[in-house]
């Protein structure tokens, strides 16, 4: 008889505080990192695809993803005796394309120019009716999965005067959100998102949900969703205390400034919680701000390039 599949805790590492003083000297705030860079398949998204998968009854999971959340459930799914297609655009990072194949998945690769993830997605799911589909971020075990960070740093023992999360679709930070209240945690959340594609932060603004009229090429490609799910914008309506909009520059330089105040490798879009510092610096200065550094998958030519970029 098979052993049985180990519970979520179990399947995931915990995430890795730092207190970098050469970056908080550089930004005069006391900042702390909490990367899951370290994470198996190197971002926060195992939390959300490994309990997605040991959750889902069926067999065959279909998802669409920029590669993170495709390489992490196709980890699980590879632990777990699963099947897995993940939809990602052409214009995904080689080593995260490498990555989701290389843990057994098929990946369907779409063209976004002229076809939606979600157009093929749906393809897919007609061709193969007995699959889960699977959202990276609208979907409930998605975002229990992801309260597994929230309910981490609720138990740390550290106290900050706010936590700043990167935002795509909002599962991560919805998902912090639902582990920190649980746990009586009332630390102010603020989101971090791409300018170019602001879509959360014009939702919190208006009130409802509001939407990118085509995914937006920002370099953090883990954020070009065409807008925050339905299920994350119910916690973020009533939690996210605000959103920050980062611009491109920013995004490079939080990435530089973590490279070289922390010696840490992140991918642009896990490098938006400390971009948003960078918009702003004055608003934080004096304060103990918690960067949750979403992951550090990047193709090495496009980081390198990044990194020698001068500001």
């Amino acid at each position: 008889m098979p052993s049985p599949a180990p519970a979520l805790a179990h399947a995931i590492r915990p995430t890795t505080l730092l207190h970098p003083d050469a970056l908080s000297r550089h930004l005069g705030i006391c900042v702390t990192l909490a990367t899951e860079t370290f994470q198996h398949t190197g971002s926060f998204k195992v939390r959300a695809a490994y309990n997605l998968a040991l959750n889902v009854p069926q067999s065959k999971i279909i998802a669409a993803s920029s590669g993170n959340f495709g390489q992490a459930l196709a980890h699980a799914c590879q632990l777990l005796g699963k099947q897995c297609t993940v939809v990602m655009p052409t214009t995904s990072a080689k080593v995260k394309l490498d990555a989701v194949r290389g843990y057994g998945a098929e990946v369907a690769l779409v063209d976004t120019a002229v076809k939606t993830r979600v157009s093929r997605v749906a393809e897919l799911a007609a061709e193969n009716p007995d699959a889960y589909i699977a959202s990276a971020y609208d979907d409930n075990f998605v975002i229990e999965g992801n309260a597994s960070l929230g309910a981490e740093l609720a138990a740390c023992g550290e106290s900050w005067s706010a936590i700043l999360v990167p935002i795509g679709g909002g599962g991560l930070i919805s998902g912090i959100a639902r582990g920190l209240r649980r746990a009586g945690n009332t630390t102010p959340l603020i989101g971090a998102e791409p300018a170019i594609g602001n879509d959360a932060a014009r939702s919190l603004r208006q009130g409802s949900i509001a939407t990118n009229p085509i995914e937006p090429q920002t370099l953090a490609d883990g954020a070009r969703t065409l807008s925050v799910g339905k299920l994350n914008w119910e916690v973020i309506r009533r939690e996210v205390a605000d959103i920050i909009e980062v611009s491109e520059a920013n995004i490079a330089q939080g990435l530089r400034v973590l490279f070289s105040d922390a010696n840490l490798k992140v991918e642009p879009t896990g490098a938006l919680s400390v971009g948003a510092l960078l918009e702003n610096p004055k608003r934080f200065a004096g304060m103990s701000v918690c960067c949750v550094l979403s992951g550090g998958n990047v193709d090495a030519a496009n980081y390198a390039n990044l990194v020698a970029q001068k500001t």
